[in-house]
């Protein structure tokens, strides 16, 4: 593994499952060595769909494959005493152990914080579940639509006076990991400080609802519950509206005597001529009569000349993109956000999201591809723990690992 990684020499066990596996994805990215934790016969996500060429195979998980890059496999069964006590001597050197499993599960099986504190003081265990260790819901399980229910993501998704809408992909499961990852290392810089480890106690509800950015801030300040807009941001400054050959994003928080000189100009300008929209409290006032007017203006326009004469005013528009037109994304391509990753035993490489952020002394880089299934267990047993080819295959052959 390269040495040029933020996190190089960190060591992370993940035993997490498709629900907060991003978490040690990101350490991993950051050069962590981040060994995959699963059970004999593949982790549970490598049954996740959707799969190269269409064949269901636990090596060919597009979805698997996303969560797990950077990391290496290692197969060992939990339940089973001698794997069980593998699991606690690599836990000896390890720095952080990621877990998702119910509340109490680790521990039954003779692995959680206190055996694993008393063995290894220094560690870190990051415990991420729906509701957290303690509490009523402790025990409740929840999948990512109930956990963004539950949070306030899903009612203020959608249009006003129609059904709440389920927000695109799995972003309660995301918030959680991104949460996840920044507390673990923000115990890695206590640790540095006392020399001792902790128990992080993460729940995924609560790192949802702390995701959306205005849902809980507005219950608490104004005891409000916010409602549904549509596209209309809760700012109030910024709304989709639909040009002849695609979506834009308005927004009337740049030079607004340009924007209204420019929509006079092509006759659409309607009362928004008015000196008193001049103000911004105004503007956020009057933000849906307003949209409305520039929707009007801009649905005879192509998307692209609009942004273009937008940019040149120097007025903050975006043009809004389906999903797969973001490969061709001159910007992206600008910073070398997808990455080809190689996979020899397919004899293809694929092409992957890279970097969410940007180090300059230690640059995001593909370390390797996502594992197969149990790919590094003979090696992580040899020179970790020392267990040469020969007791690797007794074990093998009884269902350790």
């Amino acid at each position: 593994m390269s040495e040029s990684g933020a996190l190089s020499g960190l060591r992370v066990l993940d035993l997490s499952d498709h629900r907060a596996q991003l978490a040690g994805r990101l350490l991993a990215d950051m050069g962590a060595d981040v060994i995959k934790v699963e059970p004999p016969g593949g982790d549970r996500a490598r049954t996740i769909g959707p799969f190269v060429d269409d064949q269901p195979h636990r090596d060919r998980s597009l979805f698997f494959w996303f969560y797990n890059l950077n990391k290496r496999s290692l197969t060992l069964d939990l339940t089973h005493p001698r794997g069980a006590d593998l699991f606690r001597q690599l836990a000896k050197s390890a720095d952080v152990v990621i877990e998702s499993f119910a509340p109490g599960h680790l521990a039954a099986m003779g692995l959680g914080w206190e055996e694993l504190h008393a063995i290894n003081p220094a560690l870190i265990l990051l415990s991420i579940a729906p509701f957290g260790q303690t509490g009523p819901y402790r025990d409740f399980e929840a999948d990512d639509t109930v956990l963004t229910a539950l949070s306030g993501m899903l009612y203020v998704n959608g249009y006003p006076g129609r059904a709440p809408v389920r927000p695109l992909g799995l972003q309660a499961y995301h918030s959680a990991s991104y949460f996840g990852a920044i507390a673990a290392m923000c115990a890695l810089f206590a640790r540095d400080k006392s020399g001792q480890g902790s128990w992080v106690d993460l729940s995924m509800q609560e790192a949802t609802a702390a995701a959306v950015e205005h849902v809980a801030g507005s219950y608490f300040e104004n005891r409000i519950a916010e409602p549904r807009r549509g596209t209309l941001h809760w700012s109030r400054f910024f709304r989709v509206g639909k040009c002849r050959d695609g979506y834009i994003m308005h927004c009337t928080l740049g030079d607004w005597t340009s924007l209204i000189e420019w929509v006079k100009s092509d006759g659409k300008a309607g009362d928004l001529i008015a000196p008193e929209y001049d103000q911004v409290m105004h503007r956020f006032l009057m933000a849906e009569h307003l949209f409305d007017v520039l929707d009007e203006w801009v649905k005879d326009y192509g998307r692209d000349e609009l942004l273009e004469r937008a940019q040149l005013l120097r007025q903050p528009y975006a043009i809004v993109r389906r999903p797969e037109a973001l490969f061709d994304d001159e910007q992206l391509g600008a910073r070398g956000f997808f990455v080809e990753v190689e996979h020899p035993e397919l004899g293809r490489t694929f092409r992957y999201p890279g970097a969410p952020y940007l180090f300059n002394g230690t640059p995001w880089r593909v370390y390797r591809r996502p594992p197969l299934v149990g790919e590094h267990t003979a090696s992580i047993l040899r020179d970790e723990l020392g267990i040469e080819a020969t007791e690797a295959a007794v074990l093998a052959g009884e269902g350790v690992v």
